[in-house]
């Protein structure tokens, strides 16, 4: 007789954003058995929603008479969230599964628990999701030593040493851009279906060497478009260059002479690794969906203990 998914799911391993819900049903072995998606994130539920939210995805696949543990991380466990997960002070190893909060399910056959995230003290900072896609990195990475960028809405650079989170800063780059392509003035200019690669990098490198101008720059984004006709394509590309570049600008102290690893969606890591080579500093591309899966996994001998 042919096994199905119930009779071999062990874990639901989920990564709960703000705006999407990710999950996959694995066996003992760690091997994936199904992948299930919704945009049913953080942000569109109510704490007395989330767990309907889940079963959505995997009511049918749940094995009867026994608990199966689903590991979650990311922003189900802010404060908004189905249940507040507590924060670990760096200097710290990536949390794990002991100290993963638990959360009280109706559903008898599924026992939740959520990693905590991470938390730094001064410069005051916080991180969900991404502690556990460095977990997932250096569980296949143990003698790292270097810096991890993290791109993404609010892009997280972390000093990783010894298999410790040393410290780390965030940047909202993927969210001005968002703000300002989206709501501001110039969201009529840098709308263009295309990508110019040299305008990314002349707007990055200018950037990088007189960052105070760009404000200035921001607006003749616009002037140009109206007096010189600038496609919004090229818009687009400066727009990036310029955000991009203030980063680097920003968090040069981190990544100067250090090794670098990029974690995140790979067209993101893809500009951010043109950026970063612009500079002197070649950087390596990895994937989030498994560094996160990863992480998850990692968590899952210590929830495993404490199931009941």
């Amino acid at each position: 007789m042919t096994k199905t998914i119930q009779d071999s799911v062990a874990l639901v391993a989920v990564d709960w954003g703000t705006s999407n819900l990710r999950l996959s049903l694995l066996d003992e072995a760690g091997q994936v058995l199904a992948e299930r998606g919704s945009d049913r994130g953080m942000g569109s539920l109510d704490p007395s929603e989330f767990e309907g939210a889940l079963l959505e995805l995997i009511d049918q696949d749940l094995p009867t008479g026994k608990v199966t543990p689903v590991i979650c991380c990311g922003m189900v466990g802010a404060a908004q969230g189905w249940k507040e997960a507590t924060y670990q002070t760096v200097p710290c190893a990536p949390p794990d599964g002991k100290g993963a909060t638990r959360v009280s399910a109706q559903d008898a056959r599924i026992s939740v628990w959520i990693l905590p995230g991470l938390k730094q003290q001064s410069p005051a900072d916080v991180m969900r999701g991404e502690e556990t896609q460095i977990a997932g990195f250096l569980a296949d990475n143990p003698d790292f030593d270097g810096v991890l960028c993290l791109p993404g809405t609010h892009t997280k650079w972390a000093r990783i040493s010894a298999g410790e989170v040393v410290s780390f800063q965030t940047y909202m780059t993927g969210e001005v851009f968002a703000l300002l392509s989206k709501q501001s003035v110039l969201r009529h200019t840098v709308n263009g279906d295309e990508w110019d690669a040299d305008e990314f990098a002349s707007a990055l490198a200018d950037t990088m060497s007189r960052p105070q101008g760009v404000a200035s720059k921001l607006f003749g984004l616009r002037a140009e478009a109206l007096v010189a006709g600038m496609s919004a394509s090229t818009g687009k590309a400066r727009l990036s260059g310029y955000l991009v570049g203030l980063e680097l600008a920003g968090a040069r102290p981190y990544w100067l002479g250090m090794p670098v690893a990029l974690i995140g969606a790979p067209a993101l890591c893809k500009l951010y690794q043109a950026g970063l080579a612009t500079q002197g500093c070649e950087a390596t591309l990895h994937s989030v969906t498994e560094m996160t899966l990863n992480g998850l996994k990692a968590a899952y001998s210590d929830v495993k203990d404490m199931n009941t």
